[in-house]
């Protein structure tokens, strides 16, 4: 029976919501047809008006509450609930990786990355690809992590002479796993805070299902790609020409070309390698010290304590925040009024993304407080329905609609919140990573990423498909697969 329960989590959903207690009637029905008209309201709004997330949910939100027969007077307030409950957190946190990232750009701690794994043999290339793209992606969003890799796939390109989808492929899927599983990334954040998952533990297993989801979309399938679309780096808008991608051998500072750096020009030297990578990595490591604790050190224990105090995400990355001012600012010469701004400046591109999952939070309080949850649960008890492959099939659905990986993380999470009430902690992380991985599925022209990936390599529609939509889709289905093995051994 615990076999059974591991892999479909069938038996705590009816510990939550039992149909003997609480038989399907005229409401439920209701409410799963408004949230589906809610749901369609956020797509129509933001593919066919063109209207910004923010927007769109807010209105979709009031219209399940509506719909959904809460009372007028509590709607806006439910809203409101569910904005500040995810933001409270969330939001902190966003705000921290964006100075971190910005930092590790400007000091040239990105490109001290690139440099070092850059070398050697070309055979290893596509391997280093996806490491360089998850070290700098820990901290930063997707888009900006496509906007420093597009420079350096397209320079190693050159030096091999091989197809751009051999190495552009691994460093895609290396900013995408990342996106879709790890926290700091607000899509993880946002389901940890809405589920009440455990983040060390999350992001332990999140790690597990990340290394082989990369490996199989990154470096394997790069190879098919690379036949399916045999283009070089001159087909992409940033591509660096032969001339300055000159000398063989090993990537020295001095050897890219100047479209190849992010480093600020008041930076007067570079971070090393050592410190870049116990900078980055250092609030993953408290982390995952809070992860353990949980597991093996008593609760009263003053050890726990302070591993709990350190681990929690706001303290790891203020931590990291504190360290790369150090790091990546007055140690490459950067004087404490050139970091203030410079960390101002961080918070500007990220004012959107932490609007659009405060209001993905409202819509999800909306379908809380009218009742979609347990309808959807009663559903699931009924169809004997993993929580998990419905966690998946519901953000899933909600990004190929969306484009967006964000609000279909915040939207399905939400959704699928009522089941999660009698779920383990590890159970409750497997549920936010198979919802994460719900939510990369197949990328197509709704999403913005799929635009930037087809002019960053100069891919036509059909080619941008067959390559990058496909390794989304890979990432998503191989993803689901670790998760539903994980679920059997713990």
């Amino acid at each position: 029976m615990a076999f059974v329960n591991g892999l479909t989590g069938v038996g705590r959903v009816a510990a939550a919501v039992n149909p003997a207690d609480k038989p399907w009637d005229g409401h439920d029905t209701q409410v799963l047809i408004v949230a589906a008209v809610g749901i369609a309201i956020v797509v129509v709004l933001i593919t066919v008006v063109k209207l910004h997330a923010f927007l769109a949910l807010t209105i979709g939100s009031l219209f399940v509450g509506i719909g959904s027969g809460i009372a007028l007077e509590k709607i806006t307030t439910s809203f409101e609930t569910g904005v500040g409950g995810v933001l409270g957190y969330v939001g902190v946190l966003i705000a921290l990786g964006a100075m971190l990232g910005k930092l590790l750009a400007d000091s040239g701690g990105a490109d001290r990355v690139v440099d070092t794994l850059l070398r050697g043999k070309p055979a290893t290339l596509p391997w280093k690809m996806a490491l360089i793209a998850a070290i700098i992606g820990i901290p930063m969003f997707f888009e900006i992590g496509l906007v420093l890799l597009i420079p350096v796939v397209m320079l190693a390109v050159h030096r091999v002479k091989g197809p751009a989808m051999r190495l552009g492929i691994p460093a895609l899927a290396g900013l995408s796993v990342l996106h879709g599983f790890i926290p700091p990334h607000p899509g993880p954040l946002a389901a940890i805070g809405i589920l009440h998952a455990n983040v060390g533990i999350t992001l332990a297993l999140g790690l597990l299902v990340a290394i082989p989801s990369v490996i199989i979309a990154g470096p394997l399938f790069g190879r098919l790609a690379a036949k399916w679309v045999p283009i070089g780096a001159a087909g992409a808008a940033l591509a660096v020409t032969a001339g300055s991608a000159g000398g063989s051998g090993s990537t020295g500072s001095g050897s890219s070309s100047p479209a190849t750096r992010a480093q600020d020009p008041d930076a007067t030297r570079t971070p090393s390698f050592a410190l870049t990578l116990v900078t980055l990595l250092s609030p993953l490591v408290l982390m995952l010290l809070k992860a353990g604790a949980d597991i093996w050190i008593d609760p009263n224990a003053g050890l726990r304590q302070f591993l709990d105090f350190v681990g929690d995400p706001v303290f790891a990355l203020l931590f990291a925040v504190i360290l790369a001012m150090f790091t990546f600012g007055t140690r490459v010469g950067f004087t404490l009024t050139t970091l203030g701004k410079k960390i101002g400046e961080s918070l500007l591109p990220i004012v959107g993304v932490i609007f659009i999952v405060g209001a993905g939070g409202g819509f999800k309080q909306m379908l809380v407080d009218g009742g979609t949850g347990t309808a959807i649960a009663k559903v699931a008890v009924a169809a004997n329905l993993s929580v998990l492959v419905l966690g998946w099939i519901v953000a899933a659905l909600i990004r190929l609609a969306t484009g967006s990986a964000t609000v279909a993380t915040v939207t399905a999470a939400g959704i699928v919140a009522p089941l999660a009430a009698q779920l383990s902690p590890a159970h409750l992380a497997l549920l936010v990573l198979a919802v994460g991985a719900g939510s990369l599925i197949f990328s197509h022209v709704n999403d913005a990423g799929f635009w930037l990936v087809k002019e960053y390599f100069g891919l036509t529609v059909g080619q941008t498909l067959k390559t990058w939509s496909v390794m989304e889709t890979i990432i998503s289905v191989v993803g689901l697969g670790v998760v539903l093995l994980l679920s059997l051994i713990l």
